[in-house]
């Protein structure tokens, strides 16, 4: 019934709040390997590119930031964090309810759909102007004279030169990416849940497993949509001015640095990644549990 699914919608929005702080949290530890990605990914085919890996980029950042500067932008994945959870799970949630079968088991195959529509809406609610700000100020911090002061000048100055739309650079590109990324990680979990449980739809799945299980999800996702989150990166940079479309900017990106270069960045990302997406759905399975303890639903 609809009304069930609005309710059912909304306790998964305030259900999602720890898996958003626990993401917070782990932002907050993992940044540095989201940051050195993002430069990465940044760093076009030059004679020479600016960074000659992993290592060399923080060493350079460092050097001229001070290790502060391996920080820039995670304000705005910090602010963006409970809603993007909570946007996430909450669709997941409502779409999985009108899709389980008559035992209430959510086969594969339903569940990359769930997936697909979470991430397709966590992109356009709360992803894209959350990674173009984050995207904006790592680039500005390389920039000659950079401008952004902190998050909320830098957002400030964004809307001010390019109005609201300036804060939804490569927004197919993003929708892609997290619609990819939310599809591939509910599949594989829901296919390891499944694998799991067997024939027992009501076997309890240890935290250690459902962490495990998310970090196998994690890389899989990293290993599946990285050429996107690339993409993604470029066009929400300072220098998407360059590119006309996604399509082109994929196109030249093909063109002058080949396509090893659509996987730039994919060792930092599958560290966090992994990381963040195991934390994530432990938090969220625990509380889960919990609710279905103390709340009973027909």
């Amino acid at each position: 019934p609809c009304g069930k699914s609005v309710v059912l919608l909304s306790v998964s929005a305030l259900l999602s709040c720890p898996g958003g702080l626990a993401g917070g949290i782990e932002i907050c530890i993992t940044f540095p390997t989201e940051y050195v990605k993002t430069q990465l990914q940044l760093d076009e085919k030059a004679n020479p590119p600016r960074y000659k890996g992993i290592g060399d980029c923080v060493k350079q950042t460092v050097r001229d930031h001070g290790i502060r500067g391996l920080y820039r932008g995670l304000s705005s994945l910090v602010y963006g964090s409970i809603p993007k959870a909570a946007v996430r799970f909450g669709m997941f949630e409502f779409l999985s309810n009108q899709m389980r079968d008559e035992k209430g088991r959510l086969d594969s195959t339903r569940g990359l759909i769930c997936g697909l529509g979470a991430g397709v809406a966590e992109a356009v609610v709360v992803v894209c102007p959350m990674e173009t700000v984050k995207v904006k100020f790592i680039h500005d911090q390389c920039s000659p004279n950079p401008k952004y002061r902190g998050f909320f000048h830098g957002v400030r100055e964004i809307v001010r030169e390019q109005g609201l739309k300036g804060t939804y650079q490569g927004l197919t590109a993003t929708v892609l990416k997290q619609g990819s990324n939310q599809a591939i990680r509910f599949f594989v979990m829901t296919s390891l849940k499944n694998w799991y449980k067997g024939d027992d739809p009501n076997k309890v799945i240890n935290p250690f497993v459902t962490g495990v299980f998310g970090a196998i999800a994690g890389a899989a996702s990293v290993f599946g949509n990285t050429p996107l989150d690339v993409v993604k990166t470029r066009m929400q940079g300072l220098e998407a001015h360059k590119y006309k479309s996604t399509w082109d900017c994929a196109y030249q990106i093909m063109k002058h640095e080949g396509p090893l270069a659509f996987y730039k960045g994919t060792v930092p990302r599958l560290g966090r990644v992994c990381l963040d997406v195991a934390i994530v759905f432990v938090i969220y399975d625990e509380v889960v549990k919990f609710l279905n303890k103390v709340w009973k639903t027909d």
